[in-house]
Protein backbone atom coordinates (compact mmCIF):
# COMPACT_ATOMS: atom_id res chain seq x y z
CA UNK A 1 0.00 0.00 0.00
CA UNK A 2 1.33 3.43 -0.94
CA UNK A 3 1.69 5.85 1.96
CA UNK A 4 -0.52 8.98 1.49
CA UNK A 5 1.21 12.27 0.92
CA UNK A 6 1.91 14.05 4.12
CA UNK A 7 4.29 14.27 7.01
CA UNK A 8 5.09 10.90 8.61
CA UNK A 9 5.00 11.35 12.37
CA UNK A 10 5.33 7.71 13.43
CA UNK A 11 5.75 4.09 12.38
CA UNK A 12 5.23 0.80 14.17
CA UNK A 13 5.56 -2.90 13.45
CA UNK A 14 3.83 -5.90 14.97
CA UNK A 15 6.63 -7.98 16.44
CA UNK A 16 8.70 -9.69 13.78
CA UNK A 17 5.80 -9.95 11.31
CA UNK A 18 5.50 -8.05 8.02
CA UNK A 19 2.64 -5.96 9.34
CA UNK A 20 3.57 -2.27 9.49
CA UNK A 21 1.56 0.80 10.39
CA UNK A 22 2.25 4.41 9.39
CA UNK A 23 0.91 7.56 11.03
CA UNK A 24 0.84 10.50 8.59
CA UNK A 25 -0.23 14.11 9.11
CA UNK A 26 -2.33 15.11 6.10
CA UNK A 27 -1.09 18.04 4.00
CA UNK A 28 -4.62 19.10 3.15
CA UNK A 29 -5.95 18.87 6.69
CA UNK A 30 -3.33 19.63 9.32
CA UNK A 31 -5.61 18.35 12.10
CA UNK A 32 -6.06 14.95 10.52
CA UNK A 33 -3.88 11.90 11.14
CA UNK A 34 -4.02 9.17 8.48
CA UNK A 35 -3.30 5.60 9.65
CA UNK A 36 -2.28 3.05 7.01
CA UNK A 37 -1.40 -0.63 7.25
CA UNK A 38 1.26 -2.24 5.07
CA UNK A 39 1.45 -5.97 4.45
CA UNK A 40 1.52 -8.35 1.54
CA UNK A 41 -1.41 -10.72 0.96
CA UNK A 42 0.91 -13.74 1.01
CA UNK A 43 2.47 -12.41 4.18
CA UNK A 44 -0.99 -12.18 5.74
CA UNK A 45 -1.59 -15.89 5.09
CA UNK A 46 1.81 -16.75 6.53
CA UNK A 47 1.14 -14.53 9.54
CA UNK A 48 -2.12 -16.37 10.18
CA UNK A 49 -0.46 -19.79 10.27
CA UNK A 50 2.42 -18.35 12.31
CA UNK A 51 0.02 -17.03 14.94
CA UNK A 52 -1.76 -20.41 15.10
CA UNK A 53 1.22 -22.75 15.27
CA UNK A 54 4.19 -20.67 16.45
CA UNK A 55 4.77 -18.81 19.73
CA UNK A 56 3.90 -15.14 19.80
CA UNK A 57 6.87 -13.03 18.78
CA UNK A 58 8.52 -15.84 16.80
CA UNK A 59 11.43 -16.00 16.03
CA UNK A 60 12.76 -13.53 18.60
CA UNK A 61 10.73 -15.05 21.44
CA UNK A 62 12.38 -18.47 21.15
CA UNK A 63 15.91 -19.87 21.05
CA UNK A 64 17.88 -19.91 17.79
CA UNK A 65 17.67 -23.71 17.57
CA UNK A 66 13.85 -23.71 17.85
CA UNK A 67 13.01 -23.96 14.14
CA UNK A 68 15.48 -26.72 13.34
CA UNK A 69 14.44 -28.71 16.39
CA UNK A 70 10.72 -28.41 15.58
CA UNK A 71 11.25 -29.58 12.00
CA UNK A 72 12.97 -32.76 13.16
CA UNK A 73 10.45 -33.17 15.98
CA UNK A 74 7.61 -32.98 13.45
CA UNK A 75 9.22 -35.69 11.32
CA UNK A 76 9.77 -38.02 14.28
CA UNK A 77 6.21 -37.51 15.54
CA UNK A 78 4.79 -38.45 12.13
CA UNK A 79 6.96 -41.58 11.91
CA UNK A 80 6.04 -42.59 15.46
CA UNK A 81 2.32 -42.22 14.71
CA UNK A 82 2.60 -44.55 11.73
CA UNK A 83 4.42 -47.29 13.64
CA UNK A 84 2.06 -46.75 16.59
CA UNK A 85 -0.89 -47.64 14.37
CA UNK A 86 0.84 -50.86 13.29
CA UNK A 87 1.40 -51.72 16.96
CA UNK A 88 -2.21 -50.97 17.88
CA UNK A 89 -3.37 -53.36 15.18
CA UNK A 90 -1.11 -56.07 16.57
CA UNK A 91 -2.37 -55.59 20.14
CA UNK A 92 -6.02 -55.65 19.07
CA UNK A 93 -5.38 -58.83 17.12
CA UNK A 94 -3.66 -60.39 20.10
CA UNK A 95 -6.47 -59.69 22.56
CA UNK A 96 -8.95 -61.41 20.24
CA UNK A 97 -10.52 -58.82 17.94
CA UNK A 98 -11.85 -60.83 14.99
CA UNK A 99 -11.49 -64.16 16.83
CA UNK A 100 -14.77 -65.90 17.55
CA UNK A 101 -13.26 -67.89 20.43
CA UNK A 102 -12.06 -64.79 22.28
CA UNK A 103 -14.11 -63.46 25.19
CA UNK A 104 -14.71 -59.90 26.28
CA UNK A 105 -13.64 -60.78 29.83
CA UNK A 106 -10.27 -62.15 28.72
CA UNK A 107 -9.59 -59.11 26.54
CA UNK A 108 -10.60 -56.74 29.36
CA UNK A 109 -8.40 -58.51 31.90
CA UNK A 110 -5.41 -58.41 29.54
CA UNK A 111 -5.94 -54.70 28.95
CA UNK A 112 -6.27 -53.96 32.68
CA UNK A 113 -3.12 -55.91 33.53
CA UNK A 114 -1.27 -54.08 30.75
CA UNK A 115 -2.37 -50.68 32.10
CA UNK A 116 -1.64 -51.65 35.70
CA UNK A 117 1.93 -52.73 35.04
CA UNK A 118 2.45 -49.57 33.02
CA UNK A 119 1.35 -47.45 35.98
CA UNK A 120 3.77 -49.24 38.28
CA UNK A 121 6.56 -48.78 35.77
CA UNK A 122 5.83 -45.06 35.59
CA UNK A 123 6.07 -44.67 39.36
CA UNK A 124 9.25 -46.72 39.71
CA UNK A 125 11.06 -44.95 36.87
CA UNK A 126 10.17 -41.52 38.22
CA UNK A 127 11.47 -42.65 41.63
CA UNK A 128 14.80 -43.94 40.33
CA UNK A 129 15.58 -41.43 37.57
CA UNK A 130 13.35 -38.39 38.08
CA UNK A 131 16.15 -36.18 39.42
CA UNK A 132 18.44 -37.02 36.47
CA UNK A 133 16.04 -35.99 33.71
CA UNK A 134 16.81 -32.27 34.05
CA UNK A 135 20.56 -32.83 34.03
CA UNK A 136 20.67 -34.88 30.81
CA UNK A 137 17.53 -33.82 28.99
CA UNK A 138 18.89 -34.53 25.50
CA UNK A 139 20.18 -38.00 26.36
CA UNK A 140 17.00 -39.06 28.15
CA UNK A 141 14.90 -37.61 25.32
CA UNK A 142 16.66 -39.87 22.84
CA UNK A 143 16.49 -42.79 25.27
CA UNK A 144 12.70 -42.37 25.50
CA UNK A 145 12.29 -42.54 21.73
CA UNK A 146 14.51 -45.61 21.39
CA UNK A 147 12.51 -47.32 24.14
CA UNK A 148 9.26 -46.34 22.42
CA UNK A 149 10.39 -48.04 19.21
CA UNK A 150 11.33 -51.14 21.20
CA UNK A 151 7.88 -51.20 22.81
CA UNK A 152 6.23 -50.94 19.40
CA UNK A 153 8.42 -53.80 18.15
CA UNK A 154 7.24 -56.01 21.03
CA UNK A 155 3.58 -55.13 20.42
CA UNK A 156 3.78 -55.99 16.73
CA UNK A 157 5.57 -59.25 17.56
CA UNK A 158 3.32 -60.27 20.49
CA UNK A 159 0.36 -61.80 18.51
CA UNK A 160 2.75 -64.38 17.06
CA UNK A 161 3.37 -65.82 20.55
CA UNK A 162 -0.08 -66.39 22.11
CA UNK A 163 1.20 -68.12 25.31
CA UNK A 164 3.39 -65.10 26.08
CA UNK A 165 1.09 -62.40 24.71
CA UNK A 166 0.07 -60.94 28.06
CA UNK A 167 3.63 -60.87 29.35
CA UNK A 168 4.87 -59.19 26.15
CA UNK A 169 2.22 -56.47 26.06
CA UNK A 170 2.78 -55.79 29.77
CA UNK A 171 6.49 -55.39 29.09
CA UNK A 172 5.68 -53.03 26.24
CA UNK A 173 3.30 -51.18 28.55
CA UNK A 174 6.07 -50.67 31.12
CA UNK A 175 8.38 -49.38 28.39
CA UNK A 176 5.73 -46.96 27.14
CA UNK A 177 5.05 -45.69 30.65
CA UNK A 178 8.77 -44.96 31.03
CA UNK A 179 8.63 -43.21 27.66
CA UNK A 180 5.77 -41.09 28.97
CA UNK A 181 7.74 -39.99 32.03
CA UNK A 182 11.10 -39.45 30.31
CA UNK A 183 9.60 -37.91 27.18
CA UNK A 184 7.26 -35.57 29.03
CA UNK A 185 9.85 -34.42 31.55
CA UNK A 186 12.58 -33.81 28.99
CA UNK A 187 10.12 -32.04 26.67
CA UNK A 188 9.42 -29.65 29.54
CA UNK A 189 13.17 -29.07 30.02
CA UNK A 190 13.66 -28.39 26.31
CA UNK A 191 10.64 -26.09 26.24
CA UNK A 192 12.11 -24.12 29.13
CA UNK A 193 15.31 -23.75 27.12
CA UNK A 194 13.45 -22.58 24.01
CA UNK A 195 11.25 -20.02 25.79
CA UNK A 196 13.20 -16.74 25.83
CA UNK A 197 10.50 -14.34 27.01
CA UNK A 198 9.24 -16.27 30.02
CA UNK A 199 6.71 -17.71 27.55
CA UNK A 200 7.08 -21.38 28.41
CA UNK A 201 3.32 -21.97 28.45
CA UNK A 202 2.89 -20.42 24.99
CA UNK A 203 5.80 -22.42 23.53
CA UNK A 204 4.41 -25.61 25.07
CA UNK A 205 0.88 -24.90 23.81
CA UNK A 206 2.03 -24.20 20.25
CA UNK A 207 4.18 -27.33 20.35
CA UNK A 208 1.03 -29.23 21.23
CA UNK A 209 -0.80 -27.64 18.28
CA UNK A 210 2.00 -28.64 15.91
CA UNK A 211 1.97 -32.20 17.21
CA UNK A 212 -1.81 -32.40 16.86
CA UNK A 213 -1.61 -31.40 13.20
CA UNK A 214 1.12 -33.98 12.61
CA UNK A 215 -0.91 -36.70 14.32
CA UNK A 216 -3.93 -35.71 12.21
CA UNK A 217 -1.87 -36.05 9.04
CA UNK A 218 -0.57 -39.41 10.26
CA UNK A 219 -4.14 -40.48 11.03
CA UNK A 220 -5.18 -39.81 7.44
CA UNK A 221 -2.20 -41.83 6.22
CA UNK A 222 -3.08 -44.66 8.61
CA UNK A 223 -6.62 -44.79 7.25
CA UNK A 224 -5.08 -45.67 3.89
CA UNK A 225 -2.20 -47.85 5.13
CA UNK A 226 -3.93 -50.07 7.68
CA UNK A 227 -6.37 -51.74 5.20
CA UNK A 228 -3.47 -52.28 2.82
CA UNK A 229 -1.16 -53.96 5.35
CA UNK A 230 -3.73 -56.06 7.21
CA UNK A 231 -2.71 -59.71 6.92
CA UNK A 232 0.54 -58.87 5.09
CA UNK A 233 3.27 -59.53 7.64
CA UNK A 234 6.17 -58.69 5.35
CA UNK A 235 4.64 -55.32 4.51
CA UNK A 236 4.02 -54.51 8.19
CA UNK A 237 7.63 -55.22 9.09
CA UNK A 238 8.92 -53.31 6.08
CA UNK A 239 6.94 -50.22 7.09
CA UNK A 240 8.06 -50.64 10.68
CA UNK A 241 11.73 -50.74 9.71
CA UNK A 242 11.45 -47.77 7.34
CA UNK A 243 9.55 -45.49 9.73
CA UNK A 244 11.55 -46.59 12.78
CA UNK A 245 14.78 -45.71 11.01
CA UNK A 246 13.31 -42.33 10.08
CA UNK A 247 12.06 -41.86 13.64
CA UNK A 248 15.45 -42.57 15.23
CA UNK A 249 17.35 -40.43 12.72
CA UNK A 250 14.96 -37.50 13.22
CA UNK A 251 15.21 -37.78 16.99
CA UNK A 252 18.99 -37.91 16.95
CA UNK A 253 19.08 -34.88 14.65
CA UNK A 254 16.62 -33.05 16.91
CA UNK A 255 18.54 -33.48 20.16
CA UNK A 256 21.94 -32.80 18.58
CA UNK A 257 20.79 -29.50 17.08
CA UNK A 258 19.78 -28.16 20.52
CA UNK A 259 22.29 -25.65 21.90
CA UNK A 260 21.87 -25.25 25.66
CA UNK A 261 23.72 -22.41 27.37
CA UNK A 262 23.47 -23.91 30.85
CA UNK A 263 25.96 -26.38 32.28
CA UNK A 264 25.33 -29.99 33.07
CA UNK A 265 28.15 -32.34 34.03
CA UNK A 266 28.85 -33.43 30.46
CA UNK A 267 29.03 -29.91 29.03
CA UNK A 268 31.06 -28.63 31.97
CA UNK A 269 33.48 -31.55 31.61
CA UNK A 270 33.99 -30.90 27.89
CA UNK A 271 34.52 -27.16 28.36
CA UNK A 272 36.90 -27.37 31.33
CA UNK A 273 39.01 -30.21 29.96
CA UNK A 274 39.44 -28.31 26.69
CA UNK A 275 40.41 -25.19 28.65
CA UNK A 276 43.10 -27.08 30.57
CA UNK A 277 44.35 -28.63 27.34
CA UNK A 278 44.43 -25.57 25.05
CA UNK A 279 43.62 -22.58 27.28
CA UNK A 280 40.60 -21.88 25.05
CA UNK A 281 37.02 -21.39 26.25
CA UNK A 282 34.58 -23.04 23.85
CA UNK A 283 31.24 -21.40 22.93
CA UNK A 284 27.96 -23.22 23.70
CA UNK A 285 27.52 -24.46 20.12
CA UNK A 286 30.89 -26.24 20.07
CA UNK A 287 30.38 -27.88 23.45
CA UNK A 288 26.83 -28.99 22.63
CA UNK A 289 28.09 -30.51 19.39
CA UNK A 290 30.56 -32.64 21.38
CA UNK A 291 28.09 -33.58 24.11
CA UNK A 292 27.28 -37.32 24.03
CA UNK A 293 23.58 -38.11 23.66
CA UNK A 294 23.77 -41.90 23.33
CA UNK A 295 25.67 -42.65 26.55
CA UNK A 296 26.88 -40.99 29.71
CA UNK A 297 30.13 -39.04 29.73
CA UNK A 298 33.09 -41.40 30.01
CA UNK A 299 35.49 -40.35 32.73
CA UNK A 300 38.25 -41.94 34.81
CA UNK A 301 37.22 -40.34 38.11
CA UNK A 302 33.52 -40.27 38.98
CA UNK A 303 32.45 -37.01 40.65
CA UNK A 304 29.95 -37.34 43.52
CA UNK A 305 28.61 -33.84 44.10
CA UNK A 306 26.73 -33.33 47.36
CA UNK A 307 28.36 -36.34 48.99
CA UNK A 308 28.09 -37.18 52.69
CA UNK A 309 30.89 -36.35 55.11
CA UNK A 310 31.24 -40.02 55.99
CA UNK A 311 32.82 -40.61 52.59
CA UNK A 312 35.68 -38.29 53.48
CA UNK A 313 35.99 -37.90 57.25
CA UNK A 314 37.00 -41.36 58.44
CA UNK A 315 39.86 -40.38 60.69
CA UNK A 316 41.39 -37.45 62.55
CA UNK A 317 44.04 -37.32 59.84
CA UNK A 318 41.31 -36.67 57.25
CA UNK A 319 39.94 -33.82 59.37
CA UNK A 320 43.40 -32.26 59.72
CA UNK A 321 43.92 -32.34 55.94
CA UNK A 322 40.55 -30.71 55.36
CA UNK A 323 41.30 -28.10 58.01
CA UNK A 324 44.62 -27.18 56.44
CA UNK A 325 43.38 -27.10 52.85
CA UNK A 326 39.74 -25.94 52.86
CA UNK A 327 39.60 -23.41 55.71
CA UNK A 328 36.96 -20.81 54.78
CA UNK A 329 35.68 -22.77 51.79
CA UNK A 330 32.03 -23.59 51.07
CA UNK A 331 32.90 -27.12 50.01
CA UNK A 332 35.25 -29.98 50.88
CA UNK A 333 36.80 -32.27 48.30
CA UNK A 334 38.24 -35.72 48.74
CA UNK A 335 39.69 -38.26 46.31
CA UNK A 336 39.68 -42.03 46.29
CA UNK A 337 41.87 -43.17 43.41
CA UNK A 338 41.43 -46.86 44.21
CA UNK A 339 37.67 -46.61 43.64
CA UNK A 340 38.04 -43.92 40.98
CA UNK A 341 35.88 -41.39 42.83
CA UNK A 342 35.96 -37.74 43.83
CA UNK A 343 33.67 -36.79 46.71
CA UNK A 344 32.51 -33.18 47.07
CA UNK A 345 30.86 -32.22 50.36
CA UNK A 346 28.75 -29.06 50.08
CA UNK A 347 28.15 -26.55 52.87
CA UNK A 348 24.52 -25.83 53.67
CA UNK A 349 25.04 -22.21 52.50
CA UNK A 350 26.82 -23.05 49.25
CA UNK A 351 25.72 -21.37 46.03
CA UNK A 352 25.67 -22.42 42.37
CA UNK A 353 29.02 -20.65 41.98
CA UNK A 354 30.45 -22.74 44.82
CA UNK A 355 29.25 -25.92 43.10
CA UNK A 356 30.83 -24.85 39.82
CA UNK A 357 34.05 -24.01 41.66
CA UNK A 358 34.08 -27.42 43.32
CA UNK A 359 33.48 -29.22 40.03
CA UNK A 360 36.18 -27.07 38.43
CA UNK A 361 38.69 -28.32 41.02
CA UNK A 362 37.49 -31.90 40.52
CA UNK A 363 37.98 -31.57 36.75
CA UNK A 364 41.46 -30.22 37.44
CA UNK A 365 42.33 -33.30 39.48
CA UNK A 366 41.00 -35.57 36.74
CA UNK A 367 42.99 -33.70 34.07
CA UNK A 368 46.17 -34.12 36.09
CA UNK A 369 45.33 -37.79 36.72
CA UNK A 370 44.90 -38.41 32.99
CA UNK A 371 48.25 -36.74 32.23
CA UNK A 372 50.27 -38.21 35.08
CA UNK A 373 52.28 -40.33 32.62
CA UNK A 374 52.91 -37.49 30.18
CA UNK A 375 54.34 -34.73 32.34
CA UNK A 376 56.36 -33.23 29.48
CA UNK A 377 53.17 -32.39 27.58
CA UNK A 378 51.92 -30.15 30.41
CA UNK A 379 53.41 -26.65 30.20
CA UNK A 380 51.78 -25.11 33.28
CA UNK A 381 54.15 -25.19 36.28
CA UNK A 382 51.41 -25.59 38.90
CA UNK A 383 49.84 -28.45 36.97
CA UNK A 384 53.24 -30.11 36.83
CA UNK A 385 53.43 -29.87 40.63
CA UNK A 386 49.96 -31.39 40.87
CA UNK A 387 50.97 -34.27 38.64
CA UNK A 388 54.08 -34.89 40.74
CA UNK A 389 51.91 -34.99 43.87
CA UNK A 390 49.67 -37.53 42.15
CA UNK A 391 52.65 -39.72 41.33
CA UNK A 392 53.76 -39.56 44.97
CA UNK A 393 50.17 -40.21 46.12
CA UNK A 394 50.43 -37.27 48.52
CA UNK A 395 46.73 -36.57 49.16
CA UNK A 396 47.31 -33.36 51.10
CA UNK A 397 49.48 -31.84 48.36
CA UNK A 398 47.02 -33.00 45.67
CA UNK A 399 44.15 -31.24 47.42
CA UNK A 400 46.15 -28.15 48.37
CA UNK A 401 47.68 -27.52 44.94
CA UNK A 402 44.43 -28.15 43.05
CA UNK A 403 42.43 -26.02 45.50
CA UNK A 404 44.81 -23.05 45.30
CA UNK A 405 45.00 -23.26 41.51
CA UNK A 406 41.21 -23.46 41.26
CA UNK A 407 40.78 -20.45 43.55
CA UNK A 408 43.27 -18.43 41.55
CA UNK A 409 41.87 -19.15 38.08
CA UNK A 410 38.18 -19.92 38.54
CA UNK A 411 36.81 -16.37 38.44
CA UNK A 412 38.78 -15.49 35.31
CA UNK A 413 37.51 -18.65 33.64
CA UNK A 414 33.96 -17.86 34.79
CA UNK A 415 34.16 -14.37 33.26
CA UNK A 416 35.49 -15.80 29.99
CA UNK A 417 32.73 -18.41 29.99
CA UNK A 418 30.03 -15.81 30.49
CA UNK A 419 31.46 -13.66 27.70
CA UNK A 420 31.02 -16.63 25.34
CA UNK A 421 27.29 -16.76 26.09
CA UNK A 422 27.15 -19.34 28.86
CA UNK A 423 24.76 -18.93 31.80
CA UNK A 424 26.37 -19.51 35.17
CA UNK A 425 23.49 -18.51 37.44
CA UNK A 426 21.81 -21.85 36.65
CA UNK A 427 23.61 -25.20 36.63
CA UNK A 428 22.21 -28.71 36.23
CA UNK A 429 25.03 -30.61 37.89
CA UNK A 430 22.87 -33.24 39.57
CA UNK A 431 24.03 -32.60 43.14
CA UNK A 432 22.82 -34.99 45.81
CA UNK A 433 20.96 -33.53 48.80
CA UNK A 434 23.60 -33.92 51.52
CA UNK A 435 24.58 -30.55 53.01
CA UNK A 436 27.03 -30.12 55.88
CA UNK A 437 28.20 -27.62 58.47
CA UNK A 438 31.73 -27.52 59.81
CA UNK A 439 33.84 -25.65 62.26
CA UNK A 440 37.25 -27.27 62.43
CA UNK A 441 37.74 -25.96 65.97
CA UNK A 442 34.64 -27.79 67.27
CA UNK A 443 34.01 -30.59 64.82
CA UNK A 444 31.87 -31.44 61.80
CA UNK A 445 28.28 -32.45 61.22
CA UNK A 446 26.15 -33.22 58.21
CA UNK A 447 22.50 -33.58 57.35
CA UNK A 448 20.40 -34.54 54.38
CA UNK A 449 18.02 -31.82 53.27
CA UNK A 450 14.70 -33.18 52.13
Amino acid sequence: MQVPLGICIGRETYGSSNLKRNYVQSLTDKERIIVTNEHLRSASVASFFQSVFLPQGYPTSVSKDYTQYQIWDTIQAFASSITGALAAQGVLKGIGVGNENATVLAATMTWLIKDGTGMLGRILFAWFQGSNLDCDAKRWRLFADVLNDLAIFIEILAPNFPPFFTFMVCTAGIFKSIVGVAGGATRAALTQHQARRNNMADVSAKDGSQETVVNLAALLCNLVLVPLVTGKVWLIWTLYMVFTTLHLFANYSAVTCVVMETFNRARFHILVQEYFRSNNVLPPASVNFREPVLWATRRKLQINLGSSLQNKCKSIEDVKILQDVFEGSQYLLGVDFKKGQIHIVLHKNCTIEDQLNACYQAELVEYAWLHRTSLSQVKNTELQLLIKALKEENIKDILAISYQYARKTFHDVKSAVESMGWQTDIALLGADEWRAEWDFTTGLSDKKEM
